[in-house]
């Protein structure tokens, strides 16, 4: 399962650009459904999807503040039967700690967000 829809493209975390991953662009490569935050960078992935799905594959986006990261610069945490990975500050696990279900739902896309910049945002 996705958790957080990273553009491959930019790196931006669609949740918090308020971007619902049933209105982003997609675009297939390799068997996967990457997500984007605009026809702009689905187009520039088109053109060189290696190069792109390498530059963010260890990319992970935090379930609170919504922060995209690199694994090396997070914490893992175990939470039922997977693996997450929070910013290195104690704040975001520890508000992860008093909603789960909340968090892991809007990462997912499935909790409604308008994302830090508000509902009218238009990237790119």
């Amino acid at each position: 399962m996705m958790l957080g829809f990273i553009c491959p493209t930019c790196g931006c975390s669609l949740i918090r650009l308020g971007i619902r991953p049933e209105k982003a662009p997609t675009a297939e490569f390799e068997g996967k459904t990457y997500h984007f935050c605009c026809e702009e960078c689905r187009a520039m992935f088109l053109k060189e999807p290696e190069k792109y799905v390498a530059e963010v594959e260890d990319l992970f986006v935090c379930p609170v503040c919504l922060g995209e990261k690199h694994k090396k610069e997070g914490v893992a945490l175990k939470f039922q039967d997977r693996e997450l990975y929070f910013c290195r500050c104690s704040h975001c696990a520890r508000e992860f700690s008093k909603n789960p279900e909340y968090y892991l739902r809007r990462l997912e896309g499935k909790e409604p967000f308008s994302g830090v910049f508000g509902s009218d945002f238009q990237c790119c």
